[in-house]
């Protein structure tokens, strides 16, 4: 039986093997999708900035919000307070909920400010930023016109723009994005571990990017590489102790009455990665009804790219998409920031994807025999 995985590598860039029927139907969803997008997103983006504009004005402090709330965990956190104790106490006195737990952020990167400050993180998502477009640029085919390789290089050091907000050492899913990003660009088949490293990093700052994790088990299962399982199961069996003494430190401190989440079952839909990725891009500059459309084109790119590294993309990005289709609420839309840089990377291969769509829809029907 062949390997599945084999079977989409040998296709080589698969949007120019598609058959003229699949091509039309490729470019039909495509703009039907992007004309609904350009409608559909601009509503999700009016209700959440409706939602900021109304904190800001009922709550005219600056010391409220999500930034300022790991702001001052983490001075604390720094000034030798334990984390635990001053997270659940800053969170009630904001009136943030604890419960269920994971609704307190993992306590890695405030004890990374007590190490490096939050300056420091931000020089250290600058450092992986450049190791990603490093290793991005030795990962592309060497066959890959230059302007493609060079646009590619661009988008990705343009995708990481948020570490220029003086905020963003606070930002968790920045962060993990980053390593996310390095841990997908450097990955070889004959030297794994570095990104097994990268990706563990990342599961320690946010859980939600065990999600890579899986994935990434699931190609080296297809694979049969079973060392490479092995240190992944390996890797999720840490995530689990990790996360039952996330659970048990939280669940020693929680008072009577403290606030509940409201839950993740809003199932906002497509829309809400589409608006996310409009406002944590270089996108933000354009209107929501333009930039919305052009937020899918990435997708294509990875897509038409073909080989490990397009599927593999192609899948992470799918699959973060859909969860948070379903699960996040409009306030949740940062979590896409765990695709980002990499995902923006994208947008250099379409061009070329879309006209390899485009060669086959317009080519002449063939002549039966």
């Amino acid at each position: 039986m062949t390997n599945p995985l084999t079977w989409w590598g040998s296709l080589g860039r698969p949007l120019a093997r598609l058959p003229r029927w699949g091509a039309i139907a490729l470019l039909s969803l495509l703009t039907a999708l992007m004309a609904w997008s350009a409608i559909a997103v601009a509503p999700v983006d009016e209700v959440e900035s409706a939602r900021v504009e109304a904190s800001v004005s009922e709550e005219t402090d600056p010391s409220k919000g999500d930034l300022a709330l790991y702001a001052r965990i983490s001075q604390r956190v720094t000034a030798g307070e334990p984390y635990y104790a001053v997270a659940m106490e800053e969170q009630r006195a904001g009136n943030y909920p604890t419960r269920p737990f994971v609704t307190v952020r993992l306590p890695t990167l405030a004890w990374l400010h007590r190490s490096i400050g939050v300056d420091g993180v931000r020089m250290l998502g600058a450092v992986l930023l450049l190791g990603s477009v490093l290793m991005l640029h030795q990962k592309l085919p060497g066959t890959m016109p230059m302007a493609e390789r060079i646009g590619a290089l661009v988008l990705l050091a343009v995708g990481g723009a948020a570490l220029a907000v003086p905020q963003a050492g606070l930002i968790h899913e920045l962060l993990a994005g980053l390593l996310l990003t390095l841990a997908f660009a450097m990955y070889s088949p004959q030297r794994w571990w570095p990104s097994l490293l990268a990706a563990a990093l990342a599961v320690a700052v946010r859980e939600l990017a065990v999600a890579f994790v899986l994935l990434w088990l699931a190609f080296a299962v297809f694979e049969r590489r079973w060392r490479e399982v092995a240190a992944l199961v390996g890797l999720l069996l840490l995530f689990a102790v990790m996360m039952g003494l996330h659970y048990h430190y939280v669940e020693m401190r929680r008072a009577l009455g403290d606030p509940a989440s409201q839950g993740w079952d809003v199932m906002a839909g497509l829309a809400l990665p589409l608006m996310a990725l409009s406002r944590l891009t270089p996108l933000l500059v354009l209107p929501t009804a333009l930039a919305a459309p052009l937020a899918i084109l990435p997708f294509v790119g990875w897509l038409g790219l073909g080989g490990r590294m397009g599927l593999f993309a192609v899948l992470w990005f799918a699959g973060f998409f859909g969860a948070m289709a379903l699960f996040a609420r409009p306030e949740n839309f940062y979590w896409v920031q765990l695709t980002l840089p990499a995902y923006v990377a994208g947008l250099a291969f379409a061009p070329r994807a879309l006209g390899e769509l485009l060669g086959k829809a317009c080519r002449a029907k063939e002549r039966q025999p």
